[in-house]
């Protein structure tokens, strides 16, 4: 037995102190006493509890040359086990009862050197039972122990007298697996460990082991979803295409990280040290915290990345998994301790919205800079017209994410809307409003643009042609598009007015000239000489305005049947009738038939072959034009 000067050294320890500082009151007679009766009992107790405590503890010391040393004492007997831990705790009674009347007593160094010897059994069963439950311990079998509400389904500690193995788990969790069966028992031993550790001071060594275990397998989960250490610099240099690889993987790898990986590592957490809050959020931040940043950095970093109108749309499945993320992000990183990682996630949502609307932004500008010359040959579909809307299309089938990123943030100029461009069904939705703005707006600079493009040809008619064509493919691809949706009804038959405008400008300048060929309709005939002046006019004027056309074409079947139908029904009846009237009149004429070139037959077959140049579409030529025509909408600068 060390002597009083010893003793007297050894409660002077910080670790001493500190631990008895946390003990509770021992469990004392509730039957009234006189002051010497309760010293007497106390003091019976503590020696009783002291000597229970030894005889058990030293069973399980580590360095004892007994089997025991080997063994788990948790997997060997866990009735014992319980014991050992009840043991732990009357001693730690003891000690506190000693400390308060007799700090120099010898119980209390023998009191203190079994309970060093106790804490070292328990930091091997914990290291242990962390290791060699590491399978069943993953997030996925730890989810197995959670109730629909969230809240922990594993038994505790409470039961003093300890229990079988099979009467350990609940009634509810008798359908479990075995290898959720063995999770459920191995985190009640785990927390019932940790409970005992903290709570006889010994709190630091328990999170050293506990983290030091818990800390690789997180890590190790996210190696195996494909997650490395992002760096700016590396992402910034990657190409695309394996930039591509990565965020599509940082899209399923999160999904797992969130839901399963960082949930269950916190559940586990918050169940283990339950006792402590503070302890226990601060566990859990220095295992997921690290990791945790710079999963959720990455998206950020693709943000500050090369920004191209291609991108967007990666971008905006980052931010709508984040969107859709972050509330069990907030859930489960909720504590102050964990506040790096919630900001780290909400900057990084922030972040793909600014560039998100910065490559809108681009894309506005870049139509807006178009200068190209190029022009569609035959007034077809040009290339400008198929890519940007293309591209707005895939902009409206993001609709539901895209409104997220833009719902504070109106397109430049709303001003230069029509009203009908306000008028879509999803005006009354603010969200689905933004959205259908946006678009409504590239759609308009679109059309502007294109009208630029239309003062490029030299035939005016032309312009007007490729004007129907453009437009008449704009509403096409509204209409059979997610874009009918955004955009409306009201969007859809306002342009369909703009289209029939534009067909019967072309209309009148291409084929006003052999409709006036024709004498207006009398009732009295006209002079010979008259009629065959008519029809000379006629003829040339309709050559011309034939071969000028047969190399125009319109790729839409039902804009081009209705285009031959309009011409034929105002041409056709009028020069078959003035044709049966003086075709026999000016029978007797030499070279008639250089005269009169066209039949009423021929003048229909004629035109059923016009805009069918199909060899042609979609091939450009390049012009030059001296013209330099104002656009309709001023650049945002």
């Amino acid at each position: 037995m060390p002597g009083k000067g010893m003793s007297i050294h050894f409660f002077s320890s910080h670790k001493t102190l500190s631990s008895l500082s946390s003990f509770s009151s021992p469990r004392t007679p509730s039957t009234p006493s006189s002051p010497a009766f309760s010293h007497t009992f106390s003091e019976d107790v503590v020696e009783e509890n002291i000597a229970n405590a030894a005889t058990m503890i030293k069973k399980w010391d580590m360095n004892s040359p007994s089997i025991t040393k080997l063994t788990s004492l948790f997997l060997h007997n866990r009735k014992e086990a319980k014991e050992f831990l009840k043991c732990v705790k009357d001693l730690r009674c003891a000690m506190h009862y000693s400390v308060s009347e007799h700090s120099t007593s010898d119980k209390l160094v023998l009191a203190q050197t079994l309970m060093q010897t106790a804490m070292k059994r328990l930091e091997h069963e914990l290291y242990q039972t962390l290791s060699r439950y590491r399978d069943e311990l993953d997030a996925e079998s730890i989810s197995l122990g959670r109730s629909s509400d969230g809240s922990s389904s594993y038994v505790g500690d409470e039961d003093e007298n300890g229990s079988e193995d099979d009467d350990e788990l609940r009634r509810t969790g008798e359908t479990l697996t075995e290898m959720g069966r063995i999770s459920q028992l191995a985190m009640a031993d785990l927390k019932a460990i940790a409970d005992v550790m903290i709570g006889c001071g010994y709190g630091k060594e328990c999170i050293k082991i506990y983290k030091l275990a818990r800390k690789s397998i997180v890590d190790e989960g996210l190696h195996q979803l494909g997650i490395e250490h992002f760096k700016a610099s590396h992402v910034q240099k990657m190409n695309w295409e394996a930039l591509e690889h990565m965020i599509k993987n940082w899209l399923t790898a999160v999904k797992i990280a969130v839901k399963t990986l960082f949930s269950g590592e916190k559940f586990f957490c918050d169940h283990v040290f339950s006792a402590s809050d503070k302890i226990r959020e601060a566990c859990f931040c220095d295992i997921t915290q690290e990791e945790a940043l710079n999963l959720f950095k990455f998206p950020e970093l693709v943000a500050k990345s090369k920004k191209s109108a291609e991108r967007i749309f990666q971008l905006m499945e980052l931010h709508n998994m984040l969107n859709v993320l972050f509330p069990e992000i907030e859930l489960i990183f909720n504590s102050e301790a964990t506040s790096a990682v919630k900001l780290q996630a909400l900057s990084s949502i922030h972040k793909l919205g600014d560039s998100v609307r910065a490559i809108i932004s681009d894309f506005e500008s870049t139509l807006h800079k178009d200068s190209s010359k190029t022009q569609a040959v035959g007034g077809g579909i040009h290339q400008l017209t198929r890519s940007v809307m293309s591209y707005i299309t895939s902009l409206g089938e993001h609709g539901n994410i895209l409104a997220d990123i833009v719902a504070d943030h109106p397109p430049p100029c709303t001003s230069s809307f029509p009203e009908s461009y306000f008028e879509s069904p999803s005006s009354h939705n603010s969200r689905g409003s933004a959205v259908s703005l946006h678009l409504a707006w590239l759609i308009l600079v679109l059309l502007c643009k294109l009208d630029r493009k239309a003062a490029l040809y030299k035939d005016v008619a032309l312009s007007y042609l490729f004007l129907a064509n453009n437009l008449q493919f704009i509403i096409e691809k509204v209409r059979t598009s997610v874009l009918k949706h955004l955009l409306g009804d009201d969007w859809l038959c306002t342009h369909a007015k703009k289209l029939k405008q534009y067909a019967l400008n072309y209309e009148t300048m291409a084929w006003n000239k052999v409709f006036s060929s024709l004498p207006e309709r009398s009732s009295s005939p006209v002079p010979p000489e008259v009629a065959k002046d008519c029809f000379r006019r006629f003829s040339t004027a309709f050559e011309e305005a034939y071969v000028k056309q047969t190399s125009w074409i319109v790729p839409n079947r039902k804009l081009r049947d209705e285009l031959k139908a309009s011409i034929a029904k105002k041409l056709a009846p009028a020069y078959r009738e003035f044709y049966d009237e003086y075709r026999v009149i000016l029978s007797g004429e030499k070279f008639l038939e250089l005269l009169v070139r066209f039949g009423p037959d021929d003048l229909e077959n004629q035109l059923s072959d016009l805009f069918h140049s199909s060899s042609i579409l979609g091939s450009f030529s390049s012009i030059s034009s001296p013209r330099s025509p104002k656009g309709c909408i001023p650049h945002q600068k």
